[in-house]
């Protein structure tokens, strides 16, 4: 996956986890999996604390969410 931009990898990650609630599987996906785990590497690289899900969110180019708002809009997978 080194071969590809970060950004076109942060493209193909959001793409995904937006589509976990209608495609469960993914959930399970080794891909899915290891792609997570490369973006966060770099991410830690670039100095997020991907345990922040505001700053992860922010790395990865999606609208940052307030935890507490998040929660209430979780739903529950399957």
């Amino acid at each position: 996956m080194n071969q590809y931009s970060v950004n076109e990898l942060k493209l193909v990650y959001r793409i995904l986890h937006k589509n976990l609630a209608t495609h469960i599987e993914l959930m399970d996906a080794d891909f899915l999996s290891d792609l997570q785990s490369l973006l966060q590497k770099k991410a830690v690289a670039d100095g997020i604390d991907v345990g922040d899900h505001g700053a992860w969110d922010a790395w990865l180019g999606n609208e940052t969410v307030a935890c507490q708002i998040r929660n209430e809009n979780r739903t529950q997978l399957n």
